[in-house]
């Protein structure tokens, strides 16, 4: 039904709105015999997801790209690029060979083509139009029952992308907002293409000037969320302009159960993944879930009608956590168990543990900050088993954008090797950088080819890693206990794996340099042997668990290995070497510190502070075998960090490692520069930049960069900017939104460098050249070297990334790089840095001559992209504290 029905003489005329809806829109067509849709649920737990973007995936019926409405441009991100159901059927091949077992298509429901008042096109699916209906751009509903058919031939299921929240944007609030007449200041969206409101009732009675419309409350009659972190906004104002819709009403209720469970019946869905559900009451969220309605039952009924009895639903809540803490972890949690103890969604994607894999894989933070996130998921989450897990999707910096492949090929082996489902985002097995790419030659961003390539080493790895996985249970059904974690930068990470008896060990090496895996407390019994399954570098030898119940190894960088735990042998005597370090005798000093031991039958041994084999002294033991060596502790810079110092051997033909020693270093921060910028001189190179128009950013003026602080210590560097304004409001992981810094670093006396601003469409003045830069905003937070680097090339990811932290009392925003960060400085000394400011998503924000809700204006598109920027900061000598 595309209108209201019209009423009947003797019934009320809701009655007969709400019935005729039900049963005649749309008719179900009859249901071919020959196709398998309907297939007992699997368990979830062994599945591994390939998440893919219809529209930008594969063309297979380019009869269906361009419906008339300006809507198509196959190069252009904002329009429609032509992908469909047929192509995503006929690359089944290639999904099944990655190792993946079920495909989640973004939604494939009738959409909003064409919003004139954002410039951009509903290509994506989450636009909706009609809830039951299928957009034409992506098939018909034969198509989409031949690709379920097709994907249950071959044993793999089919999970669907949904809409509970909202529309698309057919209406807004112009010039204000009156909470007790929603009419007054509401504008419709006339030019919205195919059409102007929804088809499909009661979410097309969105008029409230109309009596009819405001009395059926099929919305909440709301301006755009202006604070994320209230939760009555979130609930109620609409996302980004689109138009929120009113789940408490029993109405809308049953006609979001009655579309949705249409899909289970027609179709043969599998499982669901519900978008944006922190927008929607967890009530409504159980209706959905759990209604005994006959007519318009939860998808839990409507799946077991079809011999569903493991549906799956798993929910879409970003939120990621600042290190050691687990506010969105338990958010997240609340949308899987109410207050109650009653299931609201069986499963959630893992924001947090994404947050915290690309932080100290991509950017290098310490490893700690992960190991305390599994077991903090393990203890938190009910059902961790059942919640995907994923590196990179649509709504996020691809991770190659902002990390290497070496972190990318260690972050995707921990998915497959830790609880919860691994969720592959097209593209990712093909090395995109960019966000939404198109897979296909015709697409954007696709540079005119195919990227369906078997062969691409990254789909290999994948093949590999899922092979891996399916082998066996401990990693599909396996409890995972963090062993050993460094926490003083990138280094060692290792945890265990146990189901059922079974055992698997797992080591990665996060740092690009060699590591020392010391005295390894594995839990395995003395004896063990640990047969090598899987390596990053190559399959790891087998190794055997020492009397003490330990293990020492070298690592190399970026290191991945998993044994699985075979039976405890017994060990022969070994008469090699002995290496022993006395205790410290302080564990907390201000300055460098000496190291004694002794070493018998060893030329030379070791000292290995915080693991790193690559920095690690050379010491010559006396006649009597006595030892001495100083540790230096110029870039240790946080005091709060516990740091380790061991001293090993690998003469005779076998390693020996001393016991290992702890300790913590206070040391002091030196000003090195302070630097005031004028007030108000946010508008760019030309003074004629403007903020965009979403009202978020409004008069706070957050790119308005008002004074640099730059400190000292050893060779780290800690910047301190004081902004006009520090906001939250979209509730951004590092303590900041709604501007972008992008600092640039000369160092002196180093050779290349760059002088080109990458994606800002700018250079450095008067012939300078950078060697670092670093780019963070409120989600992201990536340094690269000046190797590689273009105008449109950022440069080589390196690693550790900067510590961020913003506060919105004192307006500042911290950057904390570590002097590893700045090729391992011992002195900041002539160092040069150059601050700007722009915003981010998903690349720099854009801007237009007139601008837009959510691009600056002022200027054309290939303008700089910086609104204000610092002077150019010499750091002076100082002496080293």
């Amino acid at each position: 039904m595309s209108e209201t029905p019209k009423f009947a003489p003797g019934r009320s005329g809701l009655a007969i709105i709400f019935s005729a809806c039900l049963i005649a829109a749309p008719a179900s067509a009859a249901q071919p015999a020959d196709l398998r849709l309907h297939v007992p649920s699997p368990d979830w737990r062994e599945q591994i997801i390939y998440f893919l973007m219809t529209d930008r995936f594969d063309d297979g019926n380019p009869a269906n790209n361009d419906q008339g409405a300006g809507e198509y441009q196959p190069q252009s991100n904002a329009h429609y690029n032509g992908g469909d159901l047929a192509g995503v059927q006929r690359r089944l091949d290639y999904i099944q060979g990655l190792g993946a077992t079920a495909v989640w298509i973004t939604p494939p429901v009738a959409n909003q083509w064409w919003d004139p008042l954002t410039r951009y096109s509903g290509y994506h699916g989450y636009w909706a139009q009609h809830f039951k209906e299928m957009d034409v751009h992506v098939g018909t509903l034969a198509d989409y029952r031949r690709l379920s058919d097709a994907l249950h031939r071959r044993g793999m299921y089919l999970i669907q992308d949904i809409v509970l929240n909202h529309t698309g944007n057919y209406f807004a609030y112009q010039g204000g907002w009156d909470k007790s007449d929603p009419g007054r200041f509401y504008i419709d969206n006339p030019a919205s293409r195919p059409t102007a409101r929804p088809t499909q009732w009661p979410f097309s009675q969105n008029d409230p000037r109309k009596p009819a419309d405001r009395k059926m409350g099929a919305y909440h009659w709301t301006p755009n969320v202006a604070d994320y972190t209230d939760p009555h906004q979130e609930l109620n104002y609409q996302m980004s302009g689109l138009d929120d819709i009113n789940t408490e009403n029993p109405r809308v209720r049953r006609t979001l159960r009655d579309s949705y469970g249409y899909w289970i019946r027609e179709v043969g869905v599998d499982a669901f993944r519900v978008d944006t559900v922190y927008y929607v009451p967890t009530e409504s969220l159980r209706d959905f879930m759990v209604s005994t309605d006959p007519k318009a039952p939860g998808m839990v009924a409507a799946a077991r009608a079809t011999g569903r009895k493991a549906f799956h639903v798993f929910g879409e809540g970003f939120g990621i956590d600042k290190p050691f803490e687990d506010i969105q972890m338990r958010k997240l949690d609340r949308y899987q168990r109410n207050a109650r103890g009653e299931t609201v969604l069986p499963g959630m994607l893992n924001f947090p543990l994404y947050g915290a894999m690309g932080d100290v894989f991509a950017r290098g933070r310490p490893p700690a900050e992960l190991a305390w996130r599994i077991d903090r998921m393990m203890a938190l989450h009910a059902t961790p088993h059942l919640m995907p897990t994923f590196v990179d999707n649509h709504d996020v910096d691809r991770f190659l954008a902002g990390g290497s492949e070496a972190a990318l090929r260690q972050s995707l082996l921990m998915t497959m090797t830790l609880p919860g489902i691994p969720t592959i985002y097209y593209g990712t097995e093909q090395g995109f950088t960019e966000q939404r790419a198109a897979m296909f030659a015709a697409g954007s961003g696709s540079g005119g080819k195919d990227h369906f390539n078997t062969g691409a080493p990254l789909y290999q790895l994948l093949a590999d890693q899922a092979t891996l996985r399916k082998a066996s249970k401990v990693f599909t059904h396996g409890t995972p206990t963090p062993l050993m974690a460094d926490a003083a930068g990138p280094g060692v990470l290792t945890y265990r794996m146990s189901y059922r008896g079974q055992q698997a060990l797992i080591v990665f090496n996060t740092a690009d340099h060699a590591v020392l895996l010391d005295n390894l407390e594995t839990g395995l019994k003395p004896g063990t042997v640990l047969h090598g399954r899987y390596g990053l570098h190559g399959q790891p030898a087998d190794l055997q668990v020492a009397a003490d119940g330990r293990i020492s190894l070298p690592l190399p960088p970026r290191a991945g290995m998993v044994w699985v735990a075979g039976r405890a042998l017994p060990r022969g005597a070994f008469a090699g070497p002995a290496v022993s370090m006395a205790p410290l005798t302080q564990t907390t000093v201000s300055e460098d510190f000496k190291v004694r031991g002794q070493a018998a039958g060893v030329s030379a041994l070791r000292l290995v502070v915080d693991g790193n084999l690559s920095a690690a002294q050379i010491v010559r033991p006396a006649a009597d075998g006595s030892w001495e060596a100083t540790v230096a502790t110029d870039a240790m810079t946080n005091p709060d960090v516990e740091h380790r110092v061991t001293a090993y051997a690998d003469e005779g033909g076998r390693m020996r490692v001393s016991a290992t020693q702890r300790f913590k270093v206070t040391r002091r921060w030196q000003l090195l520069a302070d630097v005031v910028d004028p007030a108000g001189d946010d508008t760019g190179p030309t003074g004629e930049y403007r903020y965009p128009g979403d009202p978020s950013w409004g008069t706070n003026r957050q790119l308005d960069l008002r004074r640099v602080q730059v400190y000292g210590s050893g060779g780290a560097m800690r910047i301190v900017l004081g902004m006009n304004k520090v906001t939250r409001s979209w509730n951004p992981q590092n303590g900041f939104d709604h501007v972008a810094f992008t600092v640039y670093v000369s160092v002196p006396g180093q050779k290349g460098g760059a002088q080109v601003l990458p994606l800002q469409n700018a250079k450095l003045p008067d012939g300078r050249a950078w060697h670092y830069r670093l780019r963070t905003h409120g989600w992201s937070n990536a340094l690269f070297s000046a190797e590689g680097a273009s105008a449109d090339k950022e440069g080589t990811p390196i690693t550790p990334a900067a510590g961020v932290a913003g506060d919105p009392v004192s307006n500042t925003v911290t950057l904390t790089l570590p002097a590893a960060s700045l090729g391992g400085l011992r002195s900041l000394a002539g160092v040069q840095l150059y601050v700007t400011t722009w915003d981010y998503d998903g690349g720099y924000r854009r801007i237009t001559p007139d601008g837009e809700n959510t691009a600056f204006g002022g200027a054309r598109a290939n303008a700089a992209l910086i609104m204000d920027d610092s002077a150019f900061i010499t750091l002076p000598a100082y002496a080293i504290q």
